[in-house]
């Protein structure tokens, strides 16, 4: 078991600087993608225990668009990136070239464009984590669940993890400039045992 309490600041700098690389590769693909430019905020990481991190998201009431990818290659793991419901449209219409609020549903080709752009949030921050590993990583095919925050982690607990599995949690904020609209979202990184401790060994600086 890792204890969270050894983290120390000089090593969570090294995790933030990697959430702060990988942000900037997601909006780069994002804004070409959507051919807007993108500001990103300074991302906020949390290193958290599985349990905790419905206490991260907000309102459990909350419904919110969910991308669940597992991590492959010299690293294993899963990732789940999740977005509130109406950040989720707004990224719809964005990807689709539509007005923004011109999304009222999520069909097979909104549900398609979600997965694509979690597929390109979660290809940036894993090429972020494998350079700064030194090591290959793969996203899987994603799938999408559109449901109220707390209902969609406790269906994720029974394939995320256990509770007392550690979290990697990334906050971060997208702004596109010409449709005045802001992304918010939270990246969520759960590495097996095995990998956990590989990333902790690298971090130990």
């Amino acid at each position: 078991m890792v204890d969270l309490r050894d983290l120390k600041e000089l090593q969570l700098d090294a995790l933030r600087e990697v959430a702060n690389i990988g942000a900037g590769h997601a909006a780069t693909a994002l804004s070409q993608l959507t051919d807007r430019r993108i500001m990103i905020s300074v991302p906020q990481i949390f290193v958290q225990r599985l349990e905790q991190v419905p206490d991260l998201l907000g309102d459990a009431d909350e419904v919110v668009a969910a991308v669940l990818m597992h991590m492959l290659g010299d690293l294993t793991g899963r990732m789940l990136l999740v977005v509130p419901q109406a950040n989720a449209m707004l990224l719809s219409d964005l990807l689709l070239r539509r007005e923004p609020g011109g999304t009222t549903e999520f069909g097979d080709l909104e549900q398609s464009s979600l997965k694509e752009a979690g597929n390109i949030l979660g290809g940036a921050y894993m090429n972020a984590l494998s350079d700064f590993m030194g090591m290959m990583l793969l996203p899987s095919v994603p799938s999408l669940a559109v449901d109220l925050a707390g209902a969609v982690l406790s269906t994720t607990h029974l394939s995320f993890g256990r509770d007392k599995d550690v979290v990697f949690c990334v906050e971060t904020n997208f702004h596109f400039e010409e449709a005045d609209a802001t992304l918010r979202g939270h990246f969520l990184l759960l590495p097996d045992l095995a990998s956990l401790k590989t990333i902790f060994d690298a971090i130990r600086v």
